[in-house]
């Protein structure tokens, strides 16, 4: 659907467009950038992500640099595609490159706005790790701002949901950018008036069987002003900003990781910690092990939090498994859930259940696959070699180790320092193994979605930007 701009913009809010100088400040606060800089810009065909990207590719030109438009289309509505097509037709005479991005396969049924955002994000990271860009700008306003701030209220969130979107996020993939944070939907609206360019208003957007709609209208019939709620989600993110370095501080005295992925922590240094600090560094520890996109739940870590000092603790949580060892608390992936088989393709680069980025050496065994060594694939490796019972890596760490197999068993386990005594692979005359076939993994890397140090919340330094 087509939106002329003066249709939704406040009829008291005759704000002036954002100028150049101004998108220049805002970002300039989520810098520094490198030098001829490759930004993309997620733009969906709505108001608020085309005036991002008109604003960025001004940005970008006065840089050196350049932009990219990343539309996805995600196939849940029949006009979808049609609609990013004329984005491309918008961008096209004023220089914007544009790609479109494609979620195929089946949609779910429930939860259709969630596995939309995840497959948008997977798509695009995706995309901006290929062609090297590095940023990724997204057009959250200070409107979005205060709704999520609301979603997370309702939610039962602490403080650090109550934070809110962060200005920028660090990703595997790319550098998530929100320069417009600060700045309201009608100041965007002005800007597209300005510039004489029509948007594209998604029915979504007006469907009260989404609780995003349903906020944003209640916020509209009680008179709350999105700036102040806003401005309230600033407030808990200097709370966040503190809390995380204290963290940080506590993880860095009282962790200590393994690059096979498992941490060992020393229980009496959480627990003199305060409460806030200590539960946060437990929850960084357990979502990294995990391998999770999200920590876990407060109320399931704050039970586990008040376990750490017992003389015995044995719990699962988020995809880590959590005992006591020692006299210390080992943290390690847990056995169970772990993905199935992955074909090993030579030379290919792939993420291993979340947690360890894997490439193939160029000599790989055909027919060979990465999957978790598990307890058949440790009783198989060490009768071969005995002394990996001493090995550095606990035990129950061993079965979730990334192991490289073919139809004759273990071939390779790079963090026991294991490879088939014979060799790699089969020879093809079948007689025996060729001790020249390996290596099977050229790079492993544990590289979790959510690591321990943490990018940390990032709060936009500079002048009052809610005021915008």
């Amino acid at each position: 659907m087509m939106a002329p701009l003066a249709d939704t913009r406040p009829a008291d809010k005759a704000l002036p467009p954002l100028t150049d100088d101004v998108f220049d400040g805002l970002m300039a606060a989520l810098g520094p950038f490198e030098s001829r800089p490759h930004l993309a810009v997620a733009v969906s065909g709505g108001a608020d992500s085309l005036c991002l990207v008109i604003l960025a590719a001004r940005w970008a030109d006065r840089h050196a640099g350049r932009v990219t438009a990343l539309s996805v289309d995600h196939g849940l509505r029949a006009e979808a595609g049609e609609e990013v097509r004329r984005v491309g037709d918008w961008l096209k005479p004023k220089g914007i490159g544009h790609q479109i991005l494609s979620w195929p396969g089946p949609k779910p049924v429930t939860g259709v706005q969630a596995a939309a955002r995840a497959a948008r994000y997977r798509l695009m990271g995706g995309w901006c790790r290929q062609a090297g860009a590095l940023h990724l700008a997204l057009a959250h306003t200070l409107d979005d701002q205060a709704e999520t701030f609301f979603l997370r209220l309702g939610a039962g969130s602490g403080p650090d949901g109550l934070a809110a979107m962060a200005a920028v996020r660090e990703t595997a993939d790319v550098r998530l950018l929100r320069p417009l944070l600060g700045v309201g939907k009608a100041a965007l609206l002005a800007t597209l008036e300005a510039e004489g360019q029509e948007w594209i208003e998604d029915p979504s957007n007006r469907d009260r069987a989404f609780a995003r709609v349903r906020v944003r209208r209640a916020m509209a019939e009680g008179g709350l002003k999105a700036s102040s709620v806003a401005r309230a989600a600033h407030r808990f993110g200097r709370a966040r900003v503190a809390l995380e370095a204290a963290a940080s501080a506590l993880l860095a005295r009282a962790v200590w990781v393994h690059p096979a992925g498992h941490a060992w922590l020393e229980p009496k240094e959480f627990m003199a910690a305060p409460d806030d600090v200590s539960l946060r560094a437990l929850g960084r520890v357990v979502t990294a092990v995990g391998g999770r996109e999200h920590g876990p739940r407060v109320e399931k870590l704050e039970r586990l939090h008040g376990e750490l000092g017992a003389g015995t603790l044995a719990r699962t949580l988020s995809g880590s498994r959590i005992i006591t060892a020692g006299g210390k608390v080992l943290a390690c992936r847990e056995a169970r859930g772990l993905p199935g088989a992955l074909a090993a393709r030579p030379g290919e680069r792939v993420i291993w259940d979340r947690r360890f980025v894997v490439r193939f050496g160029n000599k790989v065994c055909g027919g060979s696959y990465l999957r978790g060594l598990g307890r058949k694939g440790w009783s198989e490796i060490v009768q071969i070699r005995p002394d990996l019972r001493l090995s550095s890596i606990p035990g129950p760490a061993r079965a979730s180790l990334p192991a490289v197999f073919d139809d004759d068993g273990v071939v390779s386990v790079p963090h026991l320092g294991f490879r088939r005594q014979d060799g790699g692979c089969r020879r093809q005359d079948g007689a025996g193994f060729d001790p020249d076939s390996g290596p099977e993994i050229a790079e492993m890397r544990f590289c979790p979605p959510n690591s321990l140090s943490s990018a940390g919340f990032f709060l936009r330094n500079g002048p009052d930007i809610l005021s915008l």
